[in-house]
């Protein structure tokens, strides 16, 4: 399954996305492949959320790929229609949070994801509605959203308990 996701998003960003700017949303999307693998470090063995054995590969390699291809394609994709009213930029957040959660809905159903620490399927929607809001930042303004990560990160750790070292 988690193949299939990366496939599609992959044929997504073929057929939707803006290719010929795709310089100019580079930057975001190595932010998110080295927040993505930054927080698996943090985290280790203790993640909220872990992704279980597909077809082809286990948590760890499904960690990976998510982290420098399908989350930075599905980025791309998402920053090459980002739309410039701020009403719409709302709408077009949620709207992207909705894809996510259904997918990880459907990886959910399948036991090909499951959560511990507290961490539940309503905060990973939470989740999503932040991460799109701090990438479009990021869009805009880089410095401010790599120290909103910072703190994010330290208050999912914090909130939820999830042990960790330095």
């Amino acid at each position: 399954m988690h193949v299939v996701i990366t496939i599609l998003t992959i044929m997504a960003s073929l057929k939707w996305a803006d290719w010929k700017k795709w310089k100019e949303y580079h930057a975001s999307m190595l932010f998110v492949a080295a927040g993505g693998l930054l927080y698996e470090y943090i985290v280790k063995k203790n993640s909220l959320w872990k992704f279980h054995s597909d077809l082809l590969y286990g948590h760890e390699m499904t960690v990976i790929v998510y982290a420098i291809i399908t989350m930075p394609i599905s980025i791309f994709l998402f920053l090459s229609h980002f739309p410039e009213m701020a009403i719409r930029r709302f709408l077009y957040i949620l709207v992207w949070s909705g894809i996510y959660i259904a997918v990880e809905w459907v990886l959910l159903k399948f036991d090909r994801i499951s959560y511990d620490y507290g961490w539940s399927l309503g905060y990973s929607f939470l989740f999503d509605l932040i991460m799109f809001s701090v990438i479009a930042l990021h869009h805009f303004r880089p410095v401010l959203s790599y120290i909103l990560s910072i703190f994010i990160i330290i208050f999912l750790v914090i909130y939820f308990k999830v042990p960790f070292k330095f």
